[in-house]
């Protein structure tokens, strides 16, 4: 093989392994399992930036 063939084939190993992985992710996601993000309370208050 070519070393222009082998970085293309080490090009489309990489993206195939984050493609796949993301999908992974997508798939075994259990909504029940995670709090909403929309439920994390902020750091300061309103009060707290103005004075």
């Amino acid at each position: 093989m070519s070393g222009k063939t082998l970085t293309l084939l080490a090009i489309l190993t990489f993206v195939a392994v984050t493609v796949g992985s993301f999908v992974w992710f997508i798939v075994t996601w259990d909504k029940a399992k995670e709090e909403p993000v929309t439920l994390i309370a902020p750091a300061y208050t309103i009060e707290e930036r103005i004075t």
